[in-house]
């Protein structure tokens, strides 16, 4: 289970140091990860036996459909297997650095079974949008949730 959001650096080559604590689970199996792009603009990172059947079922998807097109070119064209270095680091590719508009700064954010990868400036404007989320009411299935 990933969660918690932890403030990270990319180094000069644009590698990801995973915190030791997510390491294993994270590289679980072939020691790679995989990191695509997300609609809201940020990148995700699923341990690759996690990813397989979102793959499978995006693949899955009517091809002549023009959003099910999108999707399969946003998640699985820009999908990238990279394996996690000795000292735990990920290479993020600088086609995928460029979608989420990374730059030295970011915030990997858990979300169960696997991780986002926000820029500083993405993260903060999804901080903000949450906040304001509240003030127009929960979505449905939340209102009996207790805290």
């Amino acid at each position: 289970m990933f969660q918690g959001a932890a403030a990270l650096n990319l180094d000069a080559k644009g590698r990801l140091a995973i915190p030791a604590r997510h390491r294993d689970a994270l590289a679980v199996e072939s020691g790679q990860v995989v990191l695509t792009a997300h609609p809201h603009g940020c990148l995700l990172v699923y341990p690759v036996p996690a990813w397989v059947p979102i793959r499978d079922k995006v693949l899955a998807a009517p091809g002549l459909d023009p959003t099910s097109a999108m999707l399969k070119r946003l998640l699985v064209g820009f999908a990238q297997e990279e394996a996690l270095d000795a000292s735990g680091r990920v290479l993020v590719a600088s086609s995928l650095r460029q979608f989420a508009k990374l730059d030295k700064q970011v915030w990997l954010v858990g979300q169960g079974s696997h991780f986002e990868l926000w820029s500083d400036e993405g993260w903060q404007k999804q901080q903000e949008a949450m906040l304001a989320l509240m003030n127009t009411g929960l979505p449905p299935g939340f209102e009996s949730l207790a805290l």
